[in-house]
């Protein structure tokens, strides 16, 4: 244990400081695969039925809150690692997070196998969710502590990984997925078997057995790799299982050996040639005292900061969960050659990497125009870009257009680089505001802003989307013919409540059937969560204003 201990870590006269940043930067790589959650949808919610969802499998809704106790142990880990940071050492702390990340891709691979949701939560959500937030705190305040000259800088590189993790890990996600992916057994047309609705559950008869079955339509096809027809249920795999496990083992082995890496710089260090008197000045409230842990949370400063964090979290983390789901949403359906899987898998890589290059972008320019200005340029921005959205997708389910696509697209990328500038920032922010003495722990405590966040984001998005699905549903089936109805769900309009809950009656689904020049409403699904995201974007404006100067009665 002596290796780990703080004492064994302090750096020498002659370490480089530069050496620590590309340390951090691979930890943050590793647990910002976070992010590239929604490219897990789609295997999660097939477990069962693989080619479609079958009545077994888990909703969209069930996996999104994964992800959301992920966040959400995340900021309740650093709130109590940030403390601790300050006792031990980053080292102790980056090995105990590569624990317990990798070991939560491991049990939550063996929720998959049995499928088993509560072992899935239990070790992505739990478990690693608790390493997201000791391998976030590790890196920040280390670098803020061996770049006093360029704190937005420094911790723009640290937490630059951490959206950049998804860039690499979107792509690796994938092509993992392919390759342990196993086809279900087909069996043919739905035409030329006998299918039957029990419960709302879809079976086919073969030699007088009833044998479970999902069913692919014309439309589902467009957008899949397996064309129409019937597949029996659980004959294949989604490969979800064991891109845990690989993942769980990758990740575990390189965040160890970074940990080792390691060095802190000696009291009262600083750079060669630099005093306080050089910072660079601005608007932002910058301060040379310090302020305790638990002093800071006495003080209004740390509540409006907490609420600025919290709510630009809030407007960015409930898209970047269903990302791939919202951009197929809105866009396949009226241009299937456009926006196909391929497409949506890239638009996640590219979200992934506007949120790096926010954050290093963002961070860097708040040394020169300041913290608060920033922030400014975040909410103000982004009220306008996301009460713009909406509109863009009603007109696509009117009128498609590629021009509706790149401005989404457009749109999109710079919320994502704020989304992953706000983050970058407030270390920065908060060490201009409490001092640098604490900035770890006080840190650590502001990301409970983030778990908050990751419950609010998530239950918007997933709340209002559901809600709108099954209003879309129910008007749709009002324009379709009944007995085609009957003919496709082998059950009557009347019992539409069962097959929603069961997953037999979908949009794209009833689209099949629906009258032509129906206009699609797919589209339109996300856009009360966009308008809800500008609203509390306009108040985090409001506490980023009222933010002042720490009164000196707080001060060390």
């Amino acid at each position: 244990m002596s290796t780990f201990t703080k004492a064994n870590i302090v750096a020498g006269e002659t370490f480089n400081r530069w050496f620590v940043p590309p340390i951090s930067i691979s930890i943050h790589l590793c647990i910002g695969s976070v992010y590239a959650w929604s490219m897990f949808n789609p295997a999660l919610t097939k477990i069962l039925g693989v080619a479609s969802s079958a009545a077994g499998d888990w909703t969209l809704s069930d996996v999104v809150w994964i992800f959301s106790t992920a966040i959400i142990f995340l900021g309740m880990a650093a709130a109590f690692a940030g403390k601790w940071l300050e006792e031990v050492g980053p080292r102790l702390v980056g090995f105990v997070a590569a624990c317990l990340w990798g070991g939560g891709f491991l049990v939550g691979s063996v929720g998959i196998f049995f499928h088993e949701l509560s072992l899935v939560y239990l070790g992505y959500g739990v478990l690693g969710g608790c390493g997201l937030g000791l391998g976030y705190v590790s890196p920040v305040s280390t670098l803020i502590r061996w770049f006093p000259d360029r704190r937005g800088m420094a911790t723009g590189m640290a937490i630059m990984g951490f959206g950049g993790g998804a860039m690499i890990g979107a792509p690796l996600i994938s092509y993992l997925l392919d390759l342990f992916h196993v086809a279900p057994v087909y069996l043919g047309s739905a035409n030329d078997l006998i299918l039957k609705t029990i419960d709302g559950v879809r079976f086919a008869e073969i030699n007088g057995m009833l044998t479970e079955i999902v069913v692919v339509t014309t439309v589902e096809a467009q957008n899949s790799i397996y064309e129409a027809g019937v597949y029996v249920v659980g004959s294949g795999d989604t490969g979800a299982g064991m891109t845990f496990v690989s993942l769980g083992l990758g990740y575990f082995l390189i965040m160890a050996i970074a940990s080792f890496g390691y060095r802190i710089p000696p009291e009262n260090w600083k750079p060669k040639g630099w005093d306080e008197s050089m910072r660079k000045n601005n608007t932002s409230p910058v301060t040379s005292e310090n302020v305790h842990i638990d002093e800071a949370l006495k003080t209004p400063q740390f509540y409006f900061l907490w609420i600025v964090l919290c709510f630009n979290v809030t407007a960015g983390i409930g898209v970047l969960g269903v990302a791939k789901t919202m951009m197929s949403d809105i866009f396949s359906n009226a241009l299937p050659t456009i926006v196909n899987t391929s497409f949506a898998a890239t638009y996640v890589l590219m979200i992934s990497a506007f949120n790096m290059i926010g954050r290093f972008f963002w961070a860097s320019t708040s040394d020169y125009i300041g913290r608060k200005n920033t922030y400014y340029i975040f909410f103000i921005l982004g009220i306008i870009l996301y009460t713009s959205i909406p509109f863009a997708a009603s007109e696509m389910s009117i009128n498609p257009s590629i021009v509706l696509l790149i401005y989404f697209y457009a749109a999109t990328m710079i919320i994502f680089t704020m989304y992953g500038g706000g983050f970058a920032t407030i270390p920065a922010y908060l060490a201009d505001i409490f001092g640098t003495k604490y900035v770890g722990g006080i840190h650590g405590r502001l990301l409970t802003a983030w778990s908050t966040a990751g419950v609010i984001g998530p239950l918007a998005i997933t709340t209002l989307r559901s809600n709108s699905i099954e209003k879309a549903i129910v008007d749709l089936s009002q324009k379709v013919d009944p007995q085609k109805f009957n003919d496709l769900f082998g059950d009557t309009i009347d019992n539409i409540s069962q097959l929603i809950i069961t997953k037999t009656v979908t949009i794209p689904k009833l689209m099949s059937i629906a009258p032509e020049g129906t206009n699609d409403p797919t589209s339109t699904l996300y856009n009360s969560t966009m308008f809800l995201m500008a609203f509390l974007l306009a108040i985090a404006l409001v506490a980023n204003y009222l933010i002042k100067p720490v009164d000196p009665k707080h001060h060390m």
